[in-house]
């Protein structure tokens, strides 16, 4: 049994031994009968923790002493783990990670839909899992996250900087130097970017007083090696602007796609934002089996290139077409699975609530010389009526892949009221997956399951699951 000791006002619980991994990526621990989610904790270390926040039936803790480092723990390879809140599982063997994930959906899947997980198939470990990742986000502050070694150092500390949001500060950025999620160019470009920024005196974005010119810098390649680089600017002072864009346009002359983004809106979607072009295409491609997609600066795409493949592989062979099927692909984004599966079925209905996504979709398509898709923009619940299934046909397979918040429960009910013979669900959340799953038992059965590790180091992980029509 452990005993609680104060130190000041710090609660500090001894000598716990970690026993799990929270669906959040924290370890677990009991002292007596308190549940403790330990940030950084792996299975197997033994621990005294000091508790940042507690209520009646938990806490939330941080490790103030290592006693016994657990045999799955590993040395992190980044120089920014523990402050960047990327890569949360960088200490833990990867074998290890993917054992905690499935555990992790199994869990969900039995507590919440009361699933029977019993034949549930092996995750699929990601080939890569460093320099995988396809688009990264960066965002300019003026307000640097300063380290210990900063803080002794205050004088003419440089406080501009180029990164990621440190977690839970929105405010904070981290000055990224190196990051192991996307290839080259990015680190470079970045690096770059930042470079030349500091040398001509351009202002980067205060996040809180929403002044200064450089806001984000988003990077995206492809399997193809084409590469696109948007920088969004919070005002237009062309001369800098043109500044910046004729010296990547010279110093990469690899780019592909040269953008960039004035938003003068105090938050940093771009959504609604004009794109304009300053070098080269509007657009990279990206291939998969044979296929050609058209990637944009808005368009949404699975970032793991290669485990998308492989995701899109399972989906297929889950749906076990014949070849006549209609089948309805719901939250299509930019057609990327309806494409992917059309050369194996009669035709394929897309829909998908955002306008510029579906005219990617369409685009895609008319690429790859497809003709026998069809692609709706609109909510779901209220293009999925009656009068679209008599229009269009009841489809014989539904594949569905929602955000994070699952699917509307009035599109549960039109699943409900198709009654298709199977609906492959795609998820990246196990526990909304679950939820709907609950709700889908009405009429239908799970037949079978295999999680995905799109994300390696995080607890992210999608899920597929096969649903068949009870007769």
């Amino acid at each position: 049994m452990s005993r609680n000791r104060k130190a000041g006002t710090v609660t500090i619980l001894p000598n716990l031994s970690i026993i799990d991994i929270a669906e959040e990526g924290k370890g677990v621990a009991k002292a007596d009968e308190l549940v403790v989610f330990v940030d950084k904790a792996v299975p197997g270390d033994i621990v005294d923790v000091k508790v940042v926040k507690k209520k009646k039936n938990f806490a939330e803790a941080v490790i103030e002493t290592l006693h016994t480092a657990s045999d799955l723990r590993t040395d992190p390879f980044c120089q920014h783990f523990g402050t960047c809140g990327g890569c949360k599982w960088q200490h833990m063997q990867y074998d290890a990670q993917l054992h905690f994930k499935q555990k992790n959906v199994e869990a969900a899947l039995q507590r919440l839909a009361k699933v029977d997980t019993s034949s549930m198939e092996p995750i699929l470990g990601s080939a890569e899992n460093k320099y995988y990742r396809n688009k990264l986000e960066y965002t300019f502050s003026n307000k640097r996250w300063l380290n210990s070694q900063d803080m002794e150092d205050r004088d003419d500390l440089e406080m501009n900087a180029l990164g990621f949001h440190v977690p839970l500060r929105f405010d904070k950025i981290l000055d990224i130097q190196h990051c192991y999620l996307q290839a080259e160019p990015s680190n470079t470009l970045r690096n770059q970017v930042r470079g030349y920024a500091l040398r001509t005196g351009m202002s980067f974005y205060d996040l809180r007083n929403h002044e200064g010119n450089l806001r984000n810098l988003i990077i995206r390649t492809s399997s193809t090696g084409e590469v696109m680089v948007v920088v969004v600017f919070a005002y237009v002072e062309q001369e800098q602007v043109d500044g910046l864009m004729e010296y990547l346009k010279i110093n990469f002359p690899e780019l592909t796609s040269l953008m960039y983004i004035i938003n003068q809106k105090k938050n940093d979607t771009i959504f609604d934002q004009d794109v304009i072009t300053y070098a080269g295409r509007e657009y990279i491609f990206e291939e998969m089996n044979g296929l050609k997609f058209k990637i944009g600066a808005k368009s949404f795409y699975q970032t793991n290139s290669l485990q998308a493949h492989e995701l899109y592989k399972i989906t297929k062979d889950f749906a076990g077409f014949k070849g006549d099927e209609l089948v309805y692909d719901l939250y299509t984004g930019a057609g990327t699975i309806a494409n992917f599966i059309a050369g194996s079925v009669k035709k394929v209905i897309g829909v998908e609530y955002v306008p510029t996504a579906i005219e990617d979709a369409k685009f895609n398509s008319e690429l790859n010389g497809i003709a026998n898709t069809l692609f709706y923009a609109g909510d779901m619940k209220d293009i999925l009526t009656t009068a679209f299934i008599e229009e269009h046909g009841k489809p014989d397979v539904v594949i569905t892949d929602p955000p994070r918040a699952g699917m509307h429960t009035d599109v549960v009910e039109r699943l409900l009221e198709m009654e298709a013979e199977k609906i492959v669900y795609v998820s990246c959340n196990a526990a909304t997956q679950a939820r709907d799953l609950a709700l889908l038992k009405e009429k239908y059965e799970v037949s079978r399951i295999r999680p995905v590790d799109m994300f390696p180091h995080t607890q992210h992980v999608e899920n597929v699951v096969l649903l068949n029509l009870i007769k």
